[in-house]
C-alpha cells in the first residue's frame, strides 16, 4: 500500500490538486461570445469532486498504474465531473428546480442569464466526451470507447436524465421506498456508480473484483442521496452551499419524508456497511481510499 493511501487526507489533497489543475487547463476561457466564462464558473472553485476521486481511487485500487492508464483515469474523473456540473446548471434553471444558490454562489443562470446557462451546460456535456477521446495519446482505443459508453449510459435516459425526469414528475406525490430508490438509483447513483466502474476500466479490473466494485458503487450512490435528504432537513444554506429545505418546500418525496430522520440516518449507515463489506471481499490490493471516501460520504456535513 502506498504512503498516499496510508494517509487519506494527503491522498485527497494530492489528487484534488491534479483534478483542479486539469479542469482549469481543459475548460478554456476563450470560447466564442464569452461562453467559457459561465463554463468555468460552473465547474471551478467549488464542489467536493467526489466523482473524480472515486474514479481515481477505483483505478488505483488494484495497484500502481502505467502512464496511459493514469492519464485515462484523470481524464475520466474530469469527464464525470463535467457531466455532474452540467446537470447542476440545467437542474437549477427555472424550468426545473428554479434555484438561486449553488456551491455557495449564485447559480449560473442567475449570474449569466438562462441562455448562457443552457449553452454552458451543453458545452460542458460535449467537452466531457471530448476529454475521453484525446488525439495523439497512448490510451487504447477500446478503453476510450468503453469509457464513453459507460459515461453515456450513466448520464442518459436510463441514468441521470431519466432520474431527473422521474423527480420532476413526482412532485407532490407519495412514493414507496422501492420507487424512491429507483428514482435516486438513476438520478444520483448512476453517475456515482459509473465513476467507480470507469476507474476500474482504466485499470483493467475484471471478474470478482469488478463485481465487488459495482456493489460498492451501488451502495455508495444510494447512501449519498439518503444523506443529501438528511442534510436538506438539518443543515442551513450557508453550510450546504445551496438552498436548504428546498425539497420540503417543493413537496418532493425524500427518504426523510418517507422514513423519518432517524431511520434515514440508520439506513445510510446500513448502506455504508454494505459498501465496506463489498470492498473487504474484493481482493483488491489498495481499497483504502475507496473505503475512506464511502465513510466521508455518510459522515459529511454538507
Amino acid at each position: 500500500m502506498t504512503a498516499a493511501h496510508e494517509n487519506f487526507a494527503q491522498w485527497c489533497s494530492d489528487e484534488l490538486a491534479r483534478v483542479e489543475a486539469a479542469l482549469n487547463q481543459w475548460i478554456v476561457a476563450d470560447a466564442p461570445a464569452n461562453l467559457g466564462e459561465p463554463m468555468r464558473y460552473a465547474v471551478l472553485d467549488g464542489g467536493k469532486r467526489l466523482r473524480p476521486l472515486l474514479v481515481l481511487a477505483a483505478a488505483q485500487s488494484a495497484g500502481p498504474l502505467g502512464v496511459p492508464q493514469a492519464e485515462a483515469a484523470l481524464r475520466a474523473g474530469c469527464a464525470v465531473e463535467l457531466i455532474h456540473a452540467y446537470s447542476l446548471v440545467h437542474d437549477d434553471m427555472p424550468c426545473m428546480d428554479n434555484d438561486v444558490l449553488r456551491r455557495g454562489k449564485p447559480t449560473v443562470h442567475v449570474q449569466f442569464g438562462e441562455a448562457q446557462a443552457l449553452l454552458a451546460g451543453d458545452a460542458l456535456q460535449a467537452l466531457a466526451f471530448e476529454l475521453l477521446v484525446p488525439e495523439g495519446r497512448d490510451i487504447p482505443d477500446v478503453m476510450q470507447a468503453r469509457l464513453c459508453r459507460q459515461l453515456a449510459l450513466a448520464a442518459g435516459y436510463n441514468g441521470m436524465a431519466g432520474g431527473q425526469a422521474i423527480d420532476l414528475a413526482s412532485v407532490g406525490k407519495s412514493l414507496t421506498q422501492p420507487q424512491l430508490q429507483q428514482m435516486h438509483k438513476l438520478k444520483t447513483g448512476a453517475l456515482l456508480q459509473s465513476s467507480v466502474e470507469m476507474g476500474a476500466t482504466c485499470a483493467g479490473i475484471t471478474g470478482a473484483a469488478l463485481a465487488a466494485l459495482r456493489q460498492y458503487g451501488a451502495a455508495l450512490g444510494l447512501a449519498f442521496q439518503v444523506i443529501d435528504d438528511v442534510l436538506d432537513v438539518v443543515a442551513d444554506s450557508a453550510t450546504l452551499g445551496k438552498t436548504a429545505g428546498k425539497d420540503a418546500d417543493n413537496d418532493k418525496p425524500t427518504y426523510v419524508s418517507l422514513m423519518g430522520l432517524d431511520a434515514a440516518r440508520a439506513y445510510a449507515n446500513d448502506l455504508l456497511a454494505e459498501a465496506q463489506l463489498a470492498l473487504a471481499g474484493s481482493g483488491l490490493a489498495q481499497p483504502r481510499a475507496l473505503a475512506a471516501l464511502a465513510d466521508m460520504v455518510v459522515r459529511r456535513s454538507h
